[in-house]
């Protein structure tokens, strides 16, 4: 029985060789009554293998994603894979025409929007597709982050600690072959409604990254981006040949405890201390806030609850109450 879905596609999931085409989500808006949300799609599908399914721009500030699944999208050709490969390289096209991280359409954030439901706006009609049309069909699920305007990170890749040891095991797997100097175990701080969470939950092989920030597509972080693409695609078998990784073996850490993520205490300019990478202790500040409204106040110090290396810290210098500033994470042994 076919899946009820509002949003349509050109492509046949099933057909062999290379498809390009657009999945077709409803959008009725003052200026065009019969509108639809066209988000481009590339569907490769030769030999018997596992299925891949790649996202980018689930955050329309998150560059490096949707430049490198661009890229791979055009190249790649049929007779290189053994299996399926589905990549979307702006799947909140919306969001990523603007900048922005959230969708400008409905104000939702795609990475909070998971499940999504049949009858829903524009960014839940995605996930709702996703969830109950892409999911299903994927052995293997990349979801393609950076830090965005206002985070920066060191290269990782990154997933969560779900309860199955055996998913755990392959999802470490691949995060291990990315060929980012850490692999970050984490936690969800800021809401439900994941797409990482929600593939993970239906048993998928899921790899996320988080690839620098600040707005910028810098050219060592999106050449890490597309070797690490590569490299999970030989490990499951689409693609043959020979991993390249660095000489140095990823180390692991985890932010799993919500004092790794310390948020600003008040509005002001951020000053941080350190420069992700660098080690941090606890009760010791990692940076400070400065008020420009109050020339007489002194700055107010931003303690560190937790000791580790900081994984991530505040982008911009303007600050609101409540931003995360930094996170600290602690080398783990798994």
């Amino acid at each position: 029985m076919a899946t009820r879905t509002q949003v349509g596609t050109n492509v046949d999931y099933d057909k062999p060789g290379k498809q390009q085409g657009y999945l077709r989500v409803p959008y009725s808006h003052n200026d065009a009554g019969w509108a639809n949300l066209l988000i481009p799609i590339t569907v490769i599908n030769h030999g018997r293998g596992p299925t891949l399914l790649a996202t980018g721009g689930t955050h329309g500030d998150e560059f490096e994603g949707p430049v490198a699944l661009m890229k791979l999208a055009r190249a790649l050709q049929p007779e290189e894979v053994q299996g399926r490969v589905i990549l979307i390289p702006a799947l909140n096209l919306p969001a990523v025409r603007a900048g922005k991280r959230l969708s400008p359409i409905d104000g939702v954030n795609l990475n909070r929007a998971f499940p999504g439901k049949y009858n829903d706006t524009v960014t839940g009609l995605i996930a709702h597709y996703l969830t109950n049309v892409l999911f299903p069909l994927a052995d293997i699920v990349m979801d393609i982050h950076s830090g965005g305007r206002s985070m920066i990170f060191l290269p990782s890749a990154t997933l969560h600690r779900v309860p199955d040891d055996n998913q755990f095991a392959k999802m470490l797997a691949a995060a291990k072959v990315w060929g980012t100097p850490y692999v970050f175990i984490y936690t969800d701080i800021a809401g439900e409604g994941l797409l990482p969470v929600q593939a993970e939950q239906m048993g998928k092989i899921v790899v996320t990254t988080e690839m620098g920030g600040g707005g910028e597509c810098n050219p060592r972080v999106l050449k890490i981006t597309e070797r690490g693409i590569r490299n999970v695609m030989i490990q499951q078998g689409l693609l043959e040949g020979e991993l390249d990784l660095p000489p140095e073996p990823p180390q692991t850490v985890a932010a799993t405890d919500p004092a790794d993520y310390i948020p600003a205490p008040d509005d002001g300019l951020y000053e941080s201390f350190y420069e992700v990478g660098e080690e941090v202790r606890a009760g010791e500040p990692v940076g400070q806030m400065h008020f420009p409204e109050r020339g007489d106040r002194p700055p107010e110090p931003v303690i560190a609850r937790s000791s580790g290396i900081l994984i991530c810290r505040r982008g911009p210098g303007q600050t609101a109450q409540g931003d995360c500033v930094a996170t600290i994470a602690r080398w783990v042994d798994v």
